[in-house]
């Protein structure tokens, strides 16, 4: 009898051991974009106007806005406190996984002006080209994909940049602060606008 009773102990034992081991495996990079789905979509396609499509961004990209989302740097009314719940390993995991997901074109065609989005074409040529590569699709370096991104978001960045409440990059605010309000206004009319 003394014998049956501590062969099942041991076989608790290994079994608490080995659940407990099963439960300290770290989460994949697909399982923590689960938790950015609610807001950014699945795979990174954003469905709201006021949430950024993260689908195909540099794994620099992500890692840098996490990290000043944390740190309270870059202003957000929910990411900071989200941020906060993940470590850097989390931030180098997520952008992985975002940046390896396809380019999502979004839809929206009642928000688009075509004719302020052909003339931001122009602006995005001159003044934005060296960064923003592939009409905005691709970003150099740690520059976010700003192609087919919300034009309600886009126009909510803007304000937080104009505002000087989120910091703009050196080489940005300069070609930024250079441009009129209405080229501004078509900038962000044609990067909503590119497939």
């Amino acid at each position: 009898m003394k014998m049956k009773t501590s062969l099942v102990g041991m076989a608790l034992a290994a079994g608490f051991t080995l659940g407990g081991a099963a439960h300290a495996t770290p989460p994949t990079p697909e399982m923590l974009s689960l938790a950015c789905a609610g807001c950014h979509g699945t795979g990174g396609g954003s469905a709201g106007p006021t949430m950024p499509s993260l689908a195909s961004h540099s794994k620099a990209s992500i890692v840098d806005a996490m990290k000043k989302f944390k740190s309270g740097e870059r202003p957000s009314t929910v990411m900071g406190r989200l941020a906060k719940g993940y470590t850097d390993a989390d931030f180098e995991a997520m952008g992985a996984f975002f940046s390896r997901q396809k380019f999502h074109p979004t839809e929206q065609s009642r928000f688009i002006d075509r004719a302020k989005a052909k003339r931001g074409s122009e602006i995005a040529e001159q003044a934005c080209s060296r960064c923003h590569l592939d009409d905005g699709k691709e970003g150099k370096d740690d520059t976010p994909v700003m192609a087919s991104q919300w034009l309600p978001y886009l126009k909510m960045q803007a304000e937080l940049y104009d505002s000087g409440v989120r910091k703009m990059p050196k080489e940005m605010a300069d070609r930024w602060n250079k441009l009129s309000k209405e080229d501004r206004e078509a900038l962000l009319h044609f990067y909503a606008s590119v497939k």
